[in-house]
């Protein structure tokens, strides 16, 4: 990757293969064990960091256990919170120093989250719990915004800027670019998005960027 000029891998998937009806994760996933699943994650990472490649895990706070592919339309997984700590959030609590940057998933948590938002829109998921619960600082990025369980039920813009205020650094394929890069600099504008939560993001990818010298 490194030697084609590809500085990010967005992998490894960190997602636990418990559902046997899941139709877009299952080989994806290193298996059905979630220990085991976080230690194949963190050696991924090691590996992709030792070749100067940016690893990604993803999708949190877990796909695993839904019977809908996201890339489609709108997946819903019933769990709350405690749930997911016992299985999914495990790679997610072991990786977490480990990995360069998060993928937050379009999944809705329908008994997880106040706000009734797919996790990668939600600042329960992105800010309360994976920053406030678990601790993590580091970047943020979302899921790519031009899959069916966003351009069904929101605008570009809409989306957008629902991911950054959720806590999102980076906000991946949005439909409609130009609508989703304008939603943000009007936000920024009107106050919708201070300024000091602007400079959290750019911070942070400076950063992660600096620690690894990519220009």
């Amino acid at each position: 990757c490194r030697e084609l000029g590809v500085q990010v891998n967005f992998a490894p998937v960190a997602d636990v293969n418990i559902n046997p009806k899941n139709p877009v994760i299952n080989t994806r996933s290193f298996g059905e064990n979630p220990v085991n699943v976080a230690n194949k994650v963190i050696a991924y990472a090691r590996g992709l960091e030792d070749g100067g490649v940016l690893s990604v895990s993803k999708h949190f706070p877990g796909h695993g256990d839904t019977a809908g592919d996201t890339h489609d339309g709108y997946v819903a997984l019933e769990k709350d919170w405690q749930q997911l700590s016992e299985c999914e959030l495990i790679p997610f609590y072991n990786a977490i120093n480990e990995t360069d940057m998060i993928m937050a998933a379009h999944i809705t948590l329908t008994r997880g989250n106040t706000d009734n938002l797919p996790c990668s829109l939600s600042y329960d998921a992105l800010t309360m719990h994976l920053r406030g619960e678990m601790g993590y600082n580091g970047v943020i990025i979302t899921d790519a915004l031009a899959m069916g369980a966003i351009v069904e039920n929101y605008s570009s813009k809409e989306s957008a800027v629902l991911a950054f205020n959720a806590g999102a650094d980076i906000l991946l394929m949005p439909y409609d670019y130009a609508a989703a890069f304008n939603g943000i600099l009007s936000a920024v504008q009107t106050g919708e998005i201070s300024l000091d939560r602007l400079n959290e993001s750019v911070e942070r990818i400076l950063r992660l960027k600096a620690e690894f010298g990519i220009i």
